[in-house]
């Protein structure tokens, strides 16, 4: 095919969304496309074709009219802060920006709902429901600028998912426009909807099942009281069974977050938070409620964290020193980034109960890959962020990096685990799919993407691998005497 030939589906596609759109929100220059090159993944980079930004449903419901009638291949952003690759343009596709969709649409404050458009940041949402004394519950560390849609197409959580659930648990209803221009509602304003549930299907699809353009989410009352115990250990693993033990206890915290040594003292020299230098973990356990079994329940954490060998447990005195200690987790991964030239966050979760076992594995393979670890953790539902630090400018060291998540990633599988807590899969995770998933359940995944996107243009070769990758994977996996599942002999 000659360059011209190669040239003029382009220049069609581009004349025709300048046609749709204002001139301005059709980015087509390489100085205009390289800001959404990636997504907090930055490893992972490519140009787009083109960048389109509408600002109105009907504007995004012409635009996948377009690509489908032309067969363009369409991925789906927000604010860009994911971090598995799932925002990764094409080079000869369409990269659909919401930036613009930042509007809250109405505040139902006697029936504890907003709706709002999919550009709008998390905490802007809990900001807004402030004076009713009402918020908005997940909160992943990346609220400040994190997207409501984003959160949807990822199912993140936060800190107080172990009490108040992922995104899917406090979202009632989305709009969606089909690959084909057509505008859905899913889900209901009502505690249940008739029909199965597509809300729950839609929610951690990663842009490939349609494009969200409104969110309507479930607002909670503030609670009376909230506060911290931080308790100091001085062995890791002793840190990972105190958290079986509150659990064992009785008690469901808002919140229960670990951090190793590592992240400690970096969190520690970046915010200042007042967290124990010399500890080899800590967690942070935030109990919420009435003042009574706020109370009651903090008297019952102290002690079974000193039962299991915490060295010093402290209570938060006041608000301000309650969210002192949080703002110390949540700049952890900033924190993080002051210590090493990269590091590389990964995402996995596994079974509580093994939570010190792994720890004891992951100290392993960073002595095997001499690559050094900070470790935090949503500790509660066993949602684990190891950051791996390495210096890309090192010949070999971002091939060693990666190599030492893939091995993270099925280890937590190998313990009854899963690749992904709240990133996705994206770019990222797509091989450890094959060792997570068998042919017929990644068969089935398939058949549910073609129900909704036949020919395959809504962020197309992410999250589910086809099954002949998978085949290479075992089979190089078999090369190396390390069949990563039984059932890759079969593909």
């Amino acid at each position: 095919m000659s360059g011209e030939d190669h040239a003029a589906p382009k220049d069609r596609l581009i004349q025709a969304l300048i046609q749709l759109l204002p001139h301005e929100a059709v980015l087509t220059e390489p100085e205009e496309l390289r800001p959404f090159e990636c997504d907090g993944l930055s490893m992972y980079r490519r140009l787009p074709m083109v960048v389109v930004l509408p600002d109105t449903v009907d504007q995004v419901r012409r635009i996948m009219r377009l690509c489908h009638q032309l067969q363009v291949p369409v991925v789906a952003r927000g604010a860009g802060t994911g971090l598995s690759g799932g925002a990764l343009p094409l080079e000869e596709g369409v990269l659909l920006s919401l930036a613009k969709f930042n509007k809250i649409l109405d505040l139902d404050a006697r029936n504890a709902m907003a709706t709002v458009q999919p550009g709008v940041r998390n905490l802007a949402i809990s900001e807004a429901a402030a004076p009713h004394n009402l918020y908005y519950a997940p909160d992943p560390s990346s609220q400040i600028a994190c997207t409501i849609g984003g959160n949807v197409a990822e199912n993140s959580g936060g800190v107080h998912c172990l009490k108040y659930g992922l995104t899917v648990h406090n979202i009632l209803q989305l709009k969606i426009v089909t690959v084909d221009g057509e505008l859905l509602t899913v889900g209901g304003e009502t505690l249940d909807s008739p029909g199965y549930d597509l809300l729950a299907l839609m929610t951690g699809s990663e842009g490939m099942l349609g494009v969200i353009v409104e969110v309507t989410v479930k607002l909670l009352p503030k609670p009376e009281r909230a506060q911290v115990v931080l308790a100091a250990f001085d062995d890791v693993a002793r840190a990972g069974e105190a958290v079986g033990a509150i659990i064992a206890a009785g008690i469901i915290p808002a919140g229960l977050e670990m951090m190793d040594r590592l992240a400690i003292q970096a969190a520690e020299d970046f915010v200042h938070a007042g967290y124990p230098r010399d500890a080899e973990a800590i967690l942070l356990c935030e109990l919420d409620g009435t003042n009574a079994e706020v109370s009651e329940q903090i008297m019952t954490v102290r002690r079974v964290l000193k039962e299991r060998g915490a060295t010093e447990v402290r209570t938060a005195r006041d608000e301000a020193e309650r969210q002192l200690f949080w703002k110390g987790r949540k700049s952890a991964f900033p924190a993080v980034g002051r210590i090493a030239p990269d590091y590389y966050c990964m995402d996995g979760t596994i079974p509580r109960r093994q939570l010190p076992e792994v720890l004891r594995r992951i100290s392993q393979l960073s002595q095997d890959f001499q690559l050094p670890v900070a470790n935090v953790f949503h500790a509660g539902d066993g949602n684990l962020h190891p950051l791996i630090l390495f210096d890309a400018n090192q010949p070999g060291e971002l091939e060693r990096t990666e190599a030492f998540g893939r091995k993270i990633l099925e280890l937590c599988v190998d313990v009854g685990g899963t690749i992904t807590g709240e990133h996705g899969v994206g770019m990222e995770k797509i091989d450890q799919m094959c060792v997570q998933f068998r042919s017929a359940e990644l068969s089935q995944f398939h058949a549910l993407k073609a129900a909704f996107d036949p020919d395959g243009l809504l962020n197309p070769g992410k999250a589910v691998p086809t099954l002949h990758r998978c085949a290479e994977f075992g089979a190089m996996h078999v090369h190396k005497g390390q069949l990563p599942h039984p059932e890759l002999e079969r593909f």
